[in-house]
């Protein structure tokens, strides 16, 4: 049996907080994991923008509310879906990402979860487990799936190693560099061929 598992942010849909800084208008925010490797320190620092901006869950999901799937995303999803079982792991949050899954088809997700204060204030984070893209699909393998992966940041090299397959999709430049024994794809049409040969393999 083989399982597909897919990044959101940059893979499916846009990053979040970089839709976000551009609605805020604070720039720093638009660091992501494709330029901070360490999850916890990221997300430390951006909680402590949004504190410092008075800013809080509410505002984040208005911005959510008027993103849209990357172009060709929900058809992608779609056709892979019917070829194949798929899970989206993503460090983002299920507050987050609800209205993305609607407009997705409502795909599976596993992700993590915010401490929310009552006023709104996001205070912290909890994290479904620690390095949860690798470990997930450890977790698959050892109940017999053979996992095929692709993402575009650092935090997902490495669950797209750990598999049968993995790839890049519209990462960075660096990334690619640094890590060229793992095949790019720019296109929804190249991911697939890709993730059709290590599915037929």
């Amino acid at each position: 049996m083989k399982i597909v598992c897919l990044d959101l942010e940059g893979v499916l849909v846009p990053e979040i907080w970089i839709a976000f800084a551009k609605a805020s208008g604070i720039p720093e925010l638009k660091r992501t994991t494709r330029d901070e490797p360490d999850y916890h320190k990221l997300m430390d620092w951006r909680l402590g923008i949004l504190r410092e901006h008075g800013l809080g869950l509410k505002e984040i999901q208005d911005t959510i509310a008027t993103i849209d799937p990357l172009p060709g995303a929900k058809e992608f999803l779609d056709q892979l879906r019917a070829i194949t079982q798929v899970i989206i792991i993503s460090d983002t949050f299920t507050e987050f990402a609800k209205p993305l899954m609607k407009k997705l088809g409502w795909p599976t997700l596993f992700c993590n979860s915010l401490k929310v204060h009552p006023d709104g204030e996001i205070t912290g984070i909890r994290m479904r487990i620690e390095d949860s893209k690798l470990n997930t699909v450890k977790a698959l393998q050892s109940i017999g799936f053979e996992t095929i992966a692709a993402g575009d940041s650092y935090n997902d090299l490495g669950m797209i190693q750990a598999g049968k397959a993995g790839f890049l999709f519209r990462s960075t430049d660096k990334i690619k560099a640094d890590f060229p024994e793992i095949p790019a794809f720019e296109t929804f049409e190249e991911l697939m061929e890709g993730i059709k040969a290590a599915l037929e393999a």
